[in-house]
């Protein structure tokens, strides 16, 4: 496997997550050539993501109406290891790199029997509704974050 700039020790870094959540692959998700088509992991990123969030307790705050801020992705990468096919059922890992003042550095890593198939980082961004200036994130949310 080729070096992925944002990971210096593959095992150590994989034995590092804590969450993960479970996705199939749907045919309608596979290309002509039968396997996963290279932007869908993204889907399984946000997919994942959002588990991530419910699970810590923020997407039941940011889905109130009342909430002042909402997350938003700044960036999103993937790295392609290991083709997936229809009906493969994968595991997408969601870790917190590097939380920031309002931002939050996440690692993905999708995994099929164990297997690394695909990883990924992308930056998120809490901000304010009204002004889509940044937020920063109160302590309790950074300790969440930190600590799962």
């Amino acid at each position: 496997m080729s070096r992925i700039r944002y990971i210096e020790n593959m095992a150590e870094w994989a034995s590092s997550f804590q969450f993960k959540h479970r996705v199939k692959v749907r045919f309608s998700e596979t290309d002509m050539f039968g396997h996963v088509n290279n932007s869908v992991p993204f889907t399984y990123f946000e997919v994942a993501r959002i588990e991530y969030f419910k699970r810590i307790g923020f997407m039941q705050y940011w889905l109130y109406e009342e909430a002042k801020e909402i997350p938003v992705v700044a960036d999103l990468q993937c790295d392609f290891v290991e083709q997936l096919f229809f009906d493969d059922d994968i595991d997408v890992h969601v870790k917190a790199a590097r939380i920031g003042n309002s931002s939050v550095d996440l690692h993905y890593m999708g995994t099929k029997e164990g297997k690394v198939c695909f990883t990924g980082r992308g930056t998120i961004v809490q901000i304010s509704k009204k002004t889509g200036k940044s937020v920063a994130w109160i302590e309790e949310m950074k300790q969440k974050m930190g600590t799962f």
